[in-house]
């Protein structure tokens, strides 16, 4: 949950960037912005958390809240998710934020601490090993 924690304050700075940066920078150039950038300015801002997800879990398993805890997305066998899989993953959360939030507490009653989420798309989240380098006195 605090991994979520962090990537929803992400998402809740980059969003309104997305969606108004553009059309803000191109009107104080040239005096007012186009109708088609704001569209896909806002269209882009809509996919964000989509594609934020998604492109973190396949990519390297992490979104930024992963990193800071130490938690990584994967299969069962510790393969990465195929790209498909991890934007469907992404778009139930997205989508459904309250089914996403209720079926982690099928991680109370899992084996393998998983929530309704990881069952449907078979993955796992697992902690991530800190490498820890040991100091020889001479």
């Amino acid at each position: 949950m605090a991994a979520l924690t962090i990537d929803a304050i992400v998402l809740t700075i980059l969003i309104p960037v997305v969606a108004n940066g553009p059309p803000s920078v191109w009107a104080s150039v040239a005096g007012s912005s186009p109708g088609w950038l704001k569209t896909v300015s806002q269209m882009g801002a809509a996919l964000l958390p989509l594609l934020y997800f998604g492109l973190c879990w396949c990519g390297t398993g992490q979104t930024l809240g992963g990193m800071l805890f130490g938690t990584v997305v994967r299969r069962p066998d510790g393969e990465h998710l195929h790209p498909v899989r991890a934007l469907l993953r992404a778009a139930l959360g997205v989508a459904f934020p309250v089914i996403w939030l209720v079926g982690m507490i099928l991680i109370l009653s899992d084996q393998r601490r998983r929530a309704l989420h990881d069952r449907l798309f078979d993955t796992v989240v697992l902690r991530k090993a800190h490498r820890v380098r040991a100091h020889h006195h001479g």
